[in-house]
């Protein structure tokens, strides 16, 4: 592959205090691909994707979008720059019903640029939010309230309204936390099917589950870079074993 990469890491690096919790990550994200962030807890994988969604600045190094500098841009702005994100802890309006909450998403993209858009235009939104609510499986639950959703379908909300802001890149960050086996299996599949129309990046410490559904792997150890490479580049990889053995994946 000679295209360039979608995201880049240089030397990236976070401190807090004396404390380094990220150190020297140089890495490149190819456009198209299911990329994997993994890691044993405490690997950094949290704050290597709150420095990648512009939730924290780098101490050191760049980050770098279809070759542009963002380094230190403000959060509010990533999704303008086509970079939408789903956090480990939900963020969904609870008393609104799910329609409601992709819907607004959606006007948030648009109302930037057409604040006086008349209501009677607002239709094609209502339309483009029943879509995403069917593409994440919640279609019929569109008129539930946010809060009577179970954990897996309001994860599953939170990312169809990530999807409304129309995103290049999608950063998902432990979509798979607190949920059940049947919810596991059910989000995988929905991440599969995301990642065939745009540029998926999953942070994620079941490594046995991504290991099926990613193209590429890096994996995060003490807060540096272990290894990186296919699949099977990380199942070969002995340091990445040591590592792993003896951890019971979940």
């Amino acid at each position: 592959m000679n295209d360039p990469p979608i995201l880049r890491t240089e030397n990236l690096g976070k401190r807090f205090g004396p404390f380094v919790a990220l150190r020297g990550i140089t890495a490149e994200f190819r456009a198209g691909a299911l990329t994997a962030i993994i890691g044993p807890n405490g690997a950094g994988k949290s704050t290597y994707f709150n420095l990648l969604s512009g939730a924290l600045a780098p101490s050191e190094g760049r980050i770098l979008f279809e070759g542009r500098d963002i380094t230190g841009t403000p959060q509010h702005r990533f999704a303008h720059l086509g970079i939408a994100k789903s956090f480990q802890i939900t963020t969904v309006f609870p008393q609104l019903p799910a329609l409601e909450n992709v819907r607004v998403a959606a006007q948030a993209r648009v109302a930037r640029y057409d604040i006086w858009r008349p209501r009677a235009r607002l239709h094609d939104l209502l339309a483009e939010a029943e879509t995403l609510l069917d593409t994440v499986g919640l279609a019929r639950h569109r008129d539930r309230p946010a809060s009577t959703l179970a954990h897996g379908e309001q994860r599953a909300l939170e990312i169809a309204m990530a999807l409304a802001v129309r995103p290049r890149l999608l950063l998902l960050d432990e979509p798979t936390a607190g949920m059940s086996p049947e919810e596991t299996r059910s989000m995988m599949e929905l991440i599969v099917r995301l990642a065939a129309a745009r540029t998926v990046i999953l942070v994620e410490h079941k490594m046995r589950l991504v290991m099926g559904i990613s193209d590429r792997i890096l994996v995060l150890h003490h807060g540096e870079l272990l290894a990186q490479g296919t699949p099977d580049d990380i199942r070969r990889n002995d340091t990445v074993r040591r590592v792993y053995l003896g951890q019971r994946e979940h």
